[in-house]
């Protein structure tokens, strides 16, 4: 499996003068995903957690509902220029074939879609819609997560260019936590687990993520049926109307004892 670090040659320039040094730095590889032999997407991924990720996609893109759905999840030959296997495709089976709508470009951190026609596609495909009541969480362990989060950041302590998701129990318990260079992927990566983890439906879990909250991360909570996404910075205003259409509750610039809620506010104790 590749690595998901690399050491680089660097000149480092401050006040006490030219250091050259190597630095740690992420490594960002594309991962073609294909469903039943058909290319389907690629993304430009921190190697690891490969399988969670594809489940995770899958599901925000409503070709699966459950970790049943897949029968297997292989990677597929492919070398680099030294023969070594690059693990950089992985084929999807599907238990029951389904039409696929291939995305021609490479997965970047926008969502790709805008508008109100965004916001009638997910509300309307969204197998796992919010009850009526799902349970409240307490400011003070809200304001607790993304500390917990950044605790068990280990590749970014090492080189300062991940993002970061997490899925925490509505007392504070962390339960998973992924790391990529791309939020979108990171997301992906801990709902992928949840789903493997029969925790899909995630009514009774709140989603952290260490970057600001964008529509397409809301987008991948709604899919999920996560009622609770708490984002370190701010969200988008498109992400804003996602919540809000969807019912959902979105918590932007969680740091410190603060917050700002933008909907949801009765999931808020």
């Amino acid at each position: 499996m590749s690595r998901v670090t690399a050491r680089r040659k660097t000149v480092r320039l401050s006040p006490a003068g030219r250091v050259e040094r190597p630095d740690t730095l992420a490594v960002e590889e594309p991962l073609e995903i294909r469903v039943d032999g058909q290319s389907l997407s690629v993304t430009m991924r921190t190697p690891g957690n490969d399988i969670d990720l594809v489940h995770g996609f899958l599901l925000g893109e409503n070709i699966i509902g459950t970790a049943d759905d897949i029968v297997t999840a292989r990677y597929c030959a492919g070398a680099d220029s030294e023969g070594r296997n690059t693990y950089n495709v992985l084929d999807v089976r599907l238990r029951d074939p389904v039409p696929l709508h291939p995305r021609n470009l490479v997965t970047t951190g926008g969502c790709g879609l805008c508008g109100k026609s965004a916001l009638d596609e997910v509300r309307t495909h969204t197998r796992f819609p919010l009850p009526p009541s799902v349970p409240a969480v307490g400011t003070e362990v809200l304001t607790r997560m993304p500390g917990l989060l950044r605790e068990g950041q280990k590749l970014f302590d090492a080189t300062g260019g991940l993002h970061a998701a997490g899925l925490f129990a509505t007392d504070g318990t962390l339960l998973a936590l992924r790391e990529d260079i791309g939020r979108h992927n990171a997301v992906d990566k801990v709902i992928g687990w949840a789903l493997r983890e029969n925790r899909i439906p995630a009514h009774d879990l709140v989603l952290v993520v260490s970057s600001r909250a964008s529509f397409e991360l809301v987008q991948k909570a709604v899919m999920a049926g996560i009622p609770i996404l708490a984002a370190v910075s701010a969200p988008s205003a498109l992400a804003v109307d996602l919540a809000v259409e969807s019912g959902s509750t979105l918590l932007g610039f969680v740091r410190g004892e603060s917050m700002n809620i933008y909907s949801g506010e009765n999931r808020v104790t």
